[in-house]
């Protein structure tokens, strides 16, 4: 059974989030959610539900669950809603109810251009929710700048979970050092990390078939499925992208092994000079993060540094939320893309967990890239994972088969 104890504490904190954005009341407008989920369900309840249900929290600190007589009986045992109302035929006379008491001049509802994970309220439950409040006088508003405090400032709990999940992961990955070894495929490797993930009682961060991502040598990189004809080589890298999920929080990070030919007592030059370029984008961006910053302004810091050096721009965003999930929505460390609306435009806050994961494309090396997760404080950062400062040199000769 779940102890719903983070949903307790971030409805908590939702309501101070609402008397700090003046704010009167916000609103999570959901039905079967085993379809479609509102991202938001996991901050606040966390169980599925069947039928329309409106979950309402206030900025006086009224938070009012309205659901199906059978999905009321969970809701109560959860603890965290004052009132509880089951219905039966329609949810539209207690809503109207409920609203008309709280008398609210706004109404903030889960939807946003920019962010998925504030974009919960479907274009379905949107319309019946305008048929519900045809002739009223509330104001809908999104609830994005909301649920980006709500998910981005990580409570105490949350955060022990993140660490719990770092540090699993460094385990595994310490593994990964202790097996790798000229003539492994990609599919080899992974096969060992996702059994490592059973053996830690933990699940892979993201879709199965790319957690990990294992790229060895000259090969392109991104959320790829592993290969078999990808072989572990001797003089060549090897890079893993993997996260773990545990206890319903994430990790998300990046190793870089080199495997080195017997008499070789060296990296090669550009591998090296890569390797510390890429560092020194990772040093500029955690020395400029902290509370107040907007996103843009991190990533920036982060893509000058490696442009400086020679490199290329890196086609990508240069850190995400990591939380209840890999890509956790709220203000993201990346360029002011189109493609990513307005989330590089907000401002980092204390309590945010970001990761910090630049990219070089290395003609006929492959990817050099590296990915921290780090915790926002009130004056800087604290690394939840341990930095990776130089390349993992595995010695090719001892692992030889």
């Amino acid at each position: 059974m779940p102890d719903f104890a983070i949903q307790r504490e971030k409805l908590a904190q939702a309501v101070d989030i609402l008397q700090e954005k003046k704010v009167d009341c916000w609103l999570t407008f959901v039905r079967e959610t085993a379809h479609n989920a509102d991202p938001a369900l996991g901050l606040i309840l966390d169980i599925d539900l069947t039928w329309q249900t409106a979950l309402i929290v206030t900025r006086t600190g009224r938070r009012i669950a309205i659901a199906g007589r059978y999905d009321a009986g969970n809701i109560k045992q959860m603890g965290g809603y004052d009132e509880v109302i089951g219905y039966d035929q329609s949810i539209r006379d207690d809503l109207l109810r409920v609203l008309g008491e709280l008398k609210p001049r706004q109404i903030a509802i889960n939807y946003s251009e920019s962010d998925t994970a504030a974009d919960g309220l479907s274009h379905g439950m949107y319309l019946t929710l305008i048929r519900y409040l045809k002739g009223s006088p509330y104001q809908l508003i999104s609830a994005e700048h909301i649920l980006n405090a709500l998910r981005g400032r990580k409570s105490a709990t949350e955060i022990a979970r993140i660490r719990k999940a770092v540090q699993i992961t460094e385990q595994i990955i310490d593994g990964v050092t202790a097996m790798l070894r000229p003539g492994l495929a990609e599919t080899d490797i992974a096969e060992y990390i996702q059994s490592e993930f059973v053996r830690h009682n933990v699940a892979p961060a993201w879709e199965p078939a790319y957690c990990p991502t294992v790229n060895c040598g000259p090969v392109s990189s991104g959320h790829a499925m592993p290969s078999k004809e990808n072989v572990a080589r001797e003089g060549q890298i090897v890079h893993i992208d993997l996260g773990v999920l545990s206890d319903g929080y994430v990790s998300d990070m990046q190793r870089l092994w080199y495997l080195q030919p017997p008499g070789e007592t060296s990296i090669p030059e550009p591998i090296q000079r890569a390797f510390k370029a890429m560092r020194a984008s990772i040093e500029a961006a955690a020395g400029l993060l902290k509370p107040g910053v907007r996103g843009w302004e991190v990533d920036a810091m982060a893509r000058q540094t490696l442009l400086a050096a020679g490199y290329p721009e890196f086609m990508h965003g240069l850190g995400h939320h990591i939380g209840r999930t890999v890509h956790d929505g709220s203000t993201l460390l990346g360029p002011r893309w189109e493609r990513y609306g307005q989330q590089p435009e907000g401002i980092v806050e204390a309590g945010n967990v970001y990761t910090i994961e630049p990219s070089i494309q290395l003609p006929g090396v492959g990817w050099i890239a590296t990915e921290e997760d780090v915790l926002v404080t009130e004056d800087g950062l604290e690394w939840l994972s341990t930095p990776q400062t130089g390349l993992i040199v595995v010695q090719a000769s001892d692992r030889s088969q």
